[in-house]
């Protein structure tokens, strides 16, 4: 992973991920990432950033923004996602590739 700065809001993560290409908008799927007609696997992107926020009073407020690339697929994206308890259903290889 590539060093990268440290935001206190996940709106300010995304906001550096976009200015630095991270233009798609992934959708996280069962097996694959998503982004309107693209579909990708699990062994075709790499996960590039990973930014994580806790909530200051709920703990059940944690979030994480990733910053994703495709080489295959020629693109960069973002993907936001809340995490823990109320992580998306994901097959094993889509878990491991977002640990």
């Amino acid at each position: 992973m590539n060093e990268q700065p440290v935001f206190e809001t996940a709106l300010a993560a995304m906001q550096w991920l976009k200015k630095e290409g991270y233009t798609e908008d992934f959708n996280l799927e069962a097996d694959c990432i998503r982004a309107g007609a693209l579909r990708v696997n699990p062994a075709d992107f790499t996960i590039d950033h990973v930014f994580r926020f806790e909530g200051n009073t709920d703990p059940g407020d944690e979030e994480v923004v990733y910053g994703i690339a495709s080489e295959k697929a020629q693109t960069k994206g973002i993907h936001f996602s809340a995490y823990g308890v109320y992580a998306d259903a994901m097959t094993d290889e889509m878990i491991r590739k977002l640990r």
